[in-house]
Parts: C-alpha cells; structure tokens; sequence
C-alpha cells in the first residue's frame, strides 16, 4: 500500500463534482504519514484491446456433498519480479533468504491445508512499482492458484496498475488466465457505464442432487474500490462510485427475487459476502472492545464516505464486508448486522511488522439439514485466520452469521404474550420477511426497549 496522493487530474461533469463535494463536507483525510515520497506515476495511456473471449461453459459453484463452502482469501500478496524481489519487514535471520517465492510457498501451504472451493485474490496482487514486467509477475502471482486446479477470483487494489498494464490491461489479463471466474465488468445490459474494473458477482449452488441443486444459496459480490482519487479537491484513495452501488443494488434485488421464486421458494435473501480492497469508513467505528482480531496501523479508508455501506444495509443481504490494504490489521467486527473483515496482509513483499506472521482468512458456509435428510439452505457462516508459521496455527474462530440471528420477530412475538402489542408482531413479521434493514433496525431497538420495562 502506498500513502502519497495521487496529483492525476481528469475531467468530470460539473453535476458529479459538485456531488463529491457535498460528500467531502466531513472529509478526514488518510490517518497514516506517507512512507513513501514517490508520487504515483503517470496515467498509462489505455490500449485498444479486444474483449476477452468468451469463457467455456463450466460447471457453477457449488456446495459439497458435505454441505459446505470454503473461501479463502488471499490479501496484498504485492508481488515483484519472484526470486529477486526481496522481503520487507521480517526479522534480520529471515532477510538473506526471503523472496516473492516464500509468498508463493504461503498459498501452496494454504491450499494444501485448506483445500479451499474457491480463492479470493482481494487486491495489490502485484506491486507495480517493483514489477519489471506486469504480465510476468500476475502469472507467478497465481501460479499458485492455477497449479491447483481450483476455481478462484481476483480484484483489484490500488497498486496493480503501476507496473506496464493500466488498471484495465490489468483486469484483461487476469480475466484470460486459467480457472479463473473473474470478470472484467458486467454485461452492458446489466451496467453500462460503470466505474472501474472488476466488478462482478458469483453464485454458489445447493448441493448436486438437492432440491436446491439449481438455486443460488450464497452470493458473493467483488468490487472495484478503486486508487486513488481523481478529484483534484478530495485527497486519498479511491471509493466505490454511485455506478457500482446501483449494479449492486440490481444485482442483489435480482438475486433475492430469484431465491424467493419456486422451486424451493424462501422467505428473504439468500446470504451475500462482499469483497473489495480498500476498507469503508465505517471499519473506524472499531476500538478493541467490540471486535475479533488486532488493530495495529490507522484505518486508510477513502477521505469521503460514499454510502456503500448504508446501500448494503438497505438491500439486507450482504452479511460480512472483506478487504486487505491494512497489512497489520486483521480484525473482524460487527456493526448494523453486517461483518467488517480484514484478511491480514499475506504477502512478504508487503510491509509488514517483523514477528508478526504473515497470514490468510478463510470463510465457511454450512448448509443446513432438512427433514427429509437432505440439504437445504445457508445454516451458518464462520471464519478463522491461518498464520504462516511453522503448524498454519489457526486463530480468531468466530461465527459470522446464523440463520436463527435474523428471526428478530419471533423475540417480538414472545414479548408480545405479556402485553399488548398485535400490531406490531404484524410490524415485525413485515420488516423481517420483507428484508426492510430500516425496519429491522427499528424493530431491534423497540425489542430493547420492550425488554427493559417487561423482562420476561
């Protein structure tokens, strides 16, 4: 991660200016000092390339026999040039013979260990600034990756593009390599104009065999959160754009409507994950009581808060918020319902704290058990941290999500057997099944204030 300020200028719409204006009214600027002097470098003119070829028709993600999903998430792996691009911050003993390979070693260990469904590459994949050559360097980032045989997915950060490849040569590249699902964008008839590259959704199907086999029971979103900004009055990185927030909510409205259609209709959303790079605003809310995992360096969010996190809580799908950029932060907190994640910076090219592993999260999905012993929808979701050490030591279980934790009418209706109060069990029954997150946090607020004045 690199904490100068971009000096890019470009060209927007008066309308679009004057909004972000508005927006950096609270403007904080990035928290931490730069570590580095260099200013980026200049804009690489964009190449004409043709689209990338359309992918072969693969087999969807899905569910195991087991009833489970396994995610892991790779963060700032940073990689140069391989063998000859040293280590940063390791201890004096480890500087001799460190390179990008022990980065490489790392993920070989992690997918030996956790023989992940899918891998999420959430961004600095490379290191521009150290990488001779782009496409040689993202082809022995994912070396890895592609080895293995598994389906995996990559964003992008806010140093990829720093190298030979601007950041949609970048996207090109990867979306053409082996056993990759990502995506450059969506199809223009589902987003035309939208900012950035890289923004696209994954849909994990029921297990083979299932009444659920064909139904989309987890859903994963990934996010341009872009590099810095190209608005000369707002410092700082780059935010997720009003473009991308509306395809989220699209998308989302899509897959809702989808999951609550026959066969097997339910109720609400199907659970969503999103992951992008750089962390919201919002990951500041945190000190070290209310969250799993450790803060060690300032939150360097955008400058402005451009509402992605308030349009996640009004779609109600999206459970759980991952993202990287912070390397000596990976904790996990919980707020509005919703997840914030950092993964822990994973990369030895990156900085990092000597003594303090390098590491990587992984996610799990569980499906629940019917009645007629088959699998049904999405029970839980939980998540641990791998270190590089000696074991893979796993660290910082926690549980994400359940499906019991968003009944909160069904508290309301046992309040209500003590008083008086049908119509708004019929209240509650509304902003639960209908997935209205105002009327959900309403509700939750009444409930406390019920229970303080009729314990039960």
């Amino acid at each position: 991660m690199d904490y100068s300020s971009t000096t890019t200028n470009t060209t927007t719409s008066s309308l679009f200016f004057l909004f972000l204006l508005l927006l950096s009214a609270n403007a904080t600027g990035i928290r931490r000092p730069a570590k580095s002097n260099s200013p980026p470098p200049p804009p690489l003119s964009l190449p004409i390339l043709s689209p990338p070829p359309p992918s072969p028709p693969s087999e969807p993600l899905r569910f195991g026999k087991n009833g489970h999903f396994k995610i892991l998430q790779v963060a700032d792996m940073h990689y140069g040039n391989g063998k000859t691009t040293p280590c940063q911050d390791v201890l004096p003993n480890q500087i001799s013979t460190c390179s990008d390979l022990n980065t490489t070693a790392f993920v070989d260990r992690m997918i030996r260990a956790e023989n992940p469904d899918l891998i999420v590459f959430t961004g600095d994949n490379i290191y521009g600034f150290d990488a001779t050559d782009a496409e040689k360097s993202l082809n022995s980032a994912f070396a890895p990756a592609i080895r293995s045989n598994l389906s995996w997915a990559a964003i992008l950060g806010n140093h990829d593009q720093e190298s030979t490849l601007s950041r949609e040569g970048v996207m090109r590249h990867i979306v053409r390599m082996k056993h990759t699902l990502s995506k450059l964008n969506p199809p223009v008839s589902e987003a035309q104009d939208i900012d950035g590259f890289g923004n696209y959704n994954l849909e994990i199907v029921g297990v083979q065999g299932s009444k659920f086999e064909n139904k989309s029971l987890l859903n994963l979103y990934l996010l341009d959160s872009g590099d810095y900004s190209t608005v000369p009055s707002i410092p700082g990185y780059g935010w997720i754009k009003p473009s991308q927030q509306f395809w989220f909510q699209q998308t989302s409205l899509k897959l809702k409507n989808a999951y609550m259609k026959k066969p097997q209709p339910q109720k609400d959303s199907a659970p969503g994950l999103a992951y992008f790079h750089i962390p919201l605003p919002e990951f500041s809310r945190f000190d070290s009581t209310n969250f799993t995992g450790v803060k060690q360096e300032g939150i360097s969010s955008p400058s402005i808060n451009s509402g992605f996190f308030t349009t996640m809580l009004e779609a109600g799908d999206v459970k759980a918020v991952f993202t990287g950029h912070d390397h000596v932060n990976d904790f996990c907190g919980v707020l509005s319902g919703i997840h914030l994640c950092y993964a822990g910076g994973f990369g030895y090219h990156a900085y990092g704290k000597a003594g303090w592993d390098r590491r990587a999260r992984v996610v799990l999905a569980t499906l629940e058990k019917t009645e007629k012993k088959s699998w049904g929808a999405v029970k839980s979701i939980r998540t641990w941290k791998r270190l590089d050490d000696q074991h893979l030591t796993t660290i910082d279980s926690q549980v994400l999500w359940t499906k019991s934790s968003s009944g909160a009418g069904r508290e309301l209706k046992v309040a209500c057997k003590w008083i008086p109060c049908k119509s708004l069990v019929h209240y509650g029954r509304r902003g639960i099944d209908n997935n209205l997150e105002v009327d959900r946090i309403l509700l939750k607020q009444l409930i406390l204030f019920l229970r303080q004045w009729f314990p039960i």
